[in-house]
């Protein structure tokens, strides 16, 4: 099999598409990096999704964290507490385990808008319980991360603003904001990056992968065990994966400038990446 029949028969695998059996022997350099390729697709999307949502959530915790109120401020801070204080791998095994003994207990999921009562079992699945843990464990990290930099918002600024009259929703949209996201940034760069990277855990916390539609971990790891040998399977996810890293470094690196676009160049902040060992 050529190397441009593998990618049409399995480049879309992870998806649904192509393929439906995977190879059993002789398998090729091509059949594994189309694979784990395809695989990757998923951990684009818990990553994505999980970032995208987790912004607005760590925003919502961040202010709610430097509220004078205690009611708003003290349910946020055990949020941070409790996701940053635990082990991401002890989450998916703890969420998992709720979301399985839920149906089992006849406890239902009632949407009152709509009064549909849906079955939780849906939760079970990777693609919507893995990311609800990963989307919780980035906005806490990311809210504490938000909450430091609003805390350093130069009062100089917030000062001026109230000169010029702004108040309420309007300053903080117009000047605090933007300003915690700015020196916020640099930091979050890093959040995202290792986010992707905690994306590989889905495979060992216990959510199936539906169908055999797995990500790069799952596809690698089949590799490894049917030829013994993962010199090849595993460097290729980790070559895909600094792959994503670069694209994360250059998209946020755009967005810095953006927000940075203001202050003249040699006194705008770089970008400085460093990769955590553990969460």
């Amino acid at each position: 099999m050529s190397c441009v029949q593998t990618f049409q028969d399995y480049a879309f695998r992870s998806l649904g598409y192509g393929e439906r059996l995977l190879p059993r022997s002789d398998f090729t350099l091509c059949e594994q990096f189309t694979l784990i390729g395809s695989g990757l697709v998923w951990n684009i999307y818990f990553g994505a999704l999980a970032l995208f949502f987790g912004f607005f959530l760590a925003t919502a915790v961040a202010v709610a964290r430097n509220s004078s109120a205690w009611v708003v401020r003290k349910p946020a801070e055990w949020f941070i507490f409790v996701f940053r204080g635990s082990p991401l791998f002890i989450q998916f095994f703890l969420a998992y385990q709720a979301f399985v003994l839920l149906p089992r207990n006849g406890i239902e999921l009632n949407l009152i808008f709509t009064h549909i009562t849906a079955e939780t079992g849906w939760l079970t699945r990777a693609w919507a319980g893995a990311l609800v843990v990963l989307f919780l464990n980035t906005a806490a990290y990311s809210g504490e991360i938000f909450y430091g930099a609003l805390r350093s918002v130069p009062k100089g600024d917030i000062e001026a603003a109230d000169a010029y009259g702004m108040a309420g929703w309007k300053r903080f949209r117009r000047i605090v904001w933007p300003t915690m996201l700015r020196l916020a940034w640099p930091a979050y760069t890093n959040e995202a990056i290792f986010l992707f990277h905690a994306t590989t855990l889905v495979y060992f916390s216990g959510f199936p992968a539906w169908q055999q539609k797995g990500d790069a971990l799952y596809y690698a790891n089949y590799f490894a065990d049917k030829t013994f040998n993962p010199f090849i399977p595993y460097p290729i996810v980790a070559f895909y994966f600094i792959l994503v890293t670069l694209a994360i470094i250059g998209l946020f690196g755009l967005i810095n400038r953006r927000l940075n676009r203001h202050m003249p160049s040699e006194s705008r902040p770089r970008l400085r990446i460093r990769p955590q060992v553990i969460r």
